[in-house]
């Protein structure tokens, strides 16, 4: 069984917490909608450069850009826009770390729905998905989600920013699911090359729409992304080598295992909220990250 897909996911988890951290800081400025687009119209020249770098790569091989492909691409591209703008409400309505617990929902639905597509799992890796929902079910259940802060504790209602985590989970698993078929559509031979000519086209349909959707509905939340360019480059930068990252390894792995261990983006985002937010976590978080930590074993593994 090939393991080349790990180290991939576990950049594209760190690359992941880093650029969601720039997005959130973006929320009050930009709203959703404009912190969403950063990603993609300000990571459209780093998309470039990778796909013209897997492109000079090719040699005899030719992408087969059918519609199988444009279909799957503007499928990932619409999933994850909506995906992404879900997250960013739900983490600014609970907290950075359990925003990012909330779409961890994508754990079992991107299983789920790479069965449907042909692809079964193992046993093992099956009760390591299992037990990593588990796990994130049981920091999300109501009376468990609780963040105190500097200056004073409060307990936080999570019944809206569930539901939005939920929702990006789900966005975010039909999103890697139909770019790992637009990639083995493009080049089956070339996985690597073939998930960076993926994230270029995906990438360049997300920022075409979005930004012609606020061009038309919110200027200035346009505006105020390219004010604050230096944050829009680093965000860009960030989400695009996250998300090249996150193709490589969808391209070489079905996406359950993948989204799986990339759940250990958890913890970093735990710290990242704590240094950057001021939210503070309670032992209970601790242990089932542990709980957590060991279904990603299985997943990985298995």
């Amino acid at each position: 069984m090939s393991l080349l897909w790990i180290p991939p996911t576990l950049g594209a988890a760190s690359f992941q917490v880093a650029r969601n951290s720039v997005q959130r800081r973006m929320l009050d400025a930009a709203g959703p909608w404009g912190a969403t687009l950063v990603r993609f119209l300000f990571g459209l020249p780093f998309a470039a450069l990778l796909a013209g770098a897997a492109w000079l790569q090719l040699g005899a091989a030719a992408p087969r850009a059918g519609p199988a492909f444009w279909i799957a691409a503007g499928a990932a591209a619409l999933s994850q826009i909506l995906a992404t703008a879900a997250m960013l409400v739900s983490m600014r309505r609970s907290s950075f770390a359990l925003g990012t617990l909330f779409q961890q929902s994508a754990i079992p639905l991107s299983a789920l729905i790479g069965l449907a597509l042909g692809e079964p799992l193992s046993a093992a890796r099956w009760a390591g998905i299992g037990l990593v929902t588990a796990g994130v079910l049981a920091l999300g259940w109501p009376g468990q989600g609780q963040v105190t802060e500097r200056g004073g504790r409060r307990e936080r209602r999570m019944g809206l920013a569930l539901i939005l985590g939920v929702i990006a989970g789900a966005g975010f698993a039909a999103a890697s699911n139909a770019a790992r078929q637009a990639a083995l559509a493009l080049l089956p031979d070339a996985p690597v090359r073939a998930a960076l000519l993926t994230l270029l086209a995906v990438q360049s349909l997300q920022a075409a729409g979005l930004t012609l959707w606020l061009a038309l509905t919110d200027r200035a939340a346009l505006a105020a992304l390219f004010r604050g360019w230096r944050a829009s480059l680093a965000a860009g930068a960030l989400g695009t080598c996250g998300s090249g990252l996150w193709f490589i390894a969808f391209a070489l792995s079905p996406v359950g295992p993948v989204r799986a261990l990339g759940v250990l983006e958890m913890p970093l985002a735990a710290l990242a909220g704590r240094r950057l937010f001021a939210e503070r976590f309670t032992p209970f978080h601790t242990v089932m990250m542990l709980v957590i930590a060991a279904g990603v074993g299985l997943a990985a593994l298995g």
